[in-house]
């Protein structure tokens, strides 16, 4: 099992979610959130290149491992077809143990 962290702007809401809902997650919940970006940071396409606040949205999911590539790679199709700088960002993180 593991636990995806995805973060993007509001924009791409249905986007996300139509790449969850079609790649084996089962349950998801998202909320919004404010990004912020320290101007002197070199993380590239992280909200906004002023040190002020973004309206984003933050996903949490809890996926089989076996699903977990195939959400990566719909997720990089994406953003190599964005005109923006901002893209959809996303980690994992393996879970020993869940209730």
């Amino acid at each position: 099992m593991k636990l995806l962290l995805i973060t993007a702007v509001e924009e791409f809401e249905k986007d996300i979610i139509n790449i969850l809902t079609h790649s084996g997650v089962k349950a998801f919940s998202y909320q919004s959130v404010e990004g912020y970006r320290n101007s002197e940071n070199n993380i590239e396409r992280w909200f906004s290149t002023q040190p002020l606040s973004v309206d984003s949205l933050l996903f949490t999911v809890f996926v089989e491992d076996g699903f977990v590539d195939e959400i990566y790679t719909k997720i990089e199709t994406l953003n190599s077809g964005l005109e923006i700088l901002s893209q959809i960002h996303m980690a994992s993180i393996s879970l020993e143990k869940s209730l």
